[in-house]
């Protein structure tokens, strides 16, 4: 397979469509953001790089809690203007409804599947980005949405983000840990 060079970027194939959630000066706050992942398995935490000039991270660096919120397909649209509007010229607190869990100023979308509340562990500026790294102290789901103990991510229809566009989905191309078993060197 040929390769060509496409320059530093920097390229996930997919990620994540998700509301970061945060009390900004008393009141709540969504922005949209990709570019989150896990960060630790035990503690559990997970992590998400936020331009320095955004309003939401005010809240987070006021509160030192935050939510990412997993908003599903039907909601692109709410979801999309969150990202294109800014906190700061606009109240985006009527957008999603807000609840609270254990942290009572880390803001959780109902409208949302899951619901993942955050305590802040650390900040890390990474030059145009701030990495914020968040201890998971809950996760909220809709019942619906849950088989067995488990998210089902079919029920959840998470948005994912890849190459400035939206994605639903798609088919389970192997299981996880368990295909390369079948793998048999040439």
């Amino acid at each position: 397979m040929e390769k060509i060079t496409l320059g530093a970027m920097p390229y996930m194939s997919v990620m994540p469509t998700l509301l970061v959630g945060a009390n900004v000066k008393g009141k709540p706050n969504y922005m949209t953001a990709a570019w989150a992942t896990v960060a630790c398995m035990a503690p559990p935490m997970v992590c998400v790089a936020i331009n320095k000039t955004r309003y939401t991270a005010l809240g987070i660096e006021e509160n030192k809690t935050f939510s990412l919120n997993v908003p599903s397909t039907r909601d692109v649209t709410a979801a999309d203007y969150c990202g294109i509007v800014s906190g700061s010229k606009e109240d985006k607190s009527a957008v999603y409804t807000s609840f609270y869990g254990r942290l009572a100023t880390a803001p959780l979308a109902k409208e949302c599947p899951v619901n993942i509340e955050c305590r802040l562990f650390k900040s890390v500026d990474c030059g145009s980005h701030l990495l914020y790294i968040g201890e998971v102290v809950e996760i909220h789901a809709d019942a619906s949405c849950v088989a067995d103990g488990k998210l089902d991510t079919v029920k959840t229809d998470p948005i994912i983000y890849a190459q400035s566009a939206y994605w639903k989905v798609g088919e389970p191309a192997g299981r996880a840990f368990s295909i390369g078993k079948e793998y048999r060197k040439v």
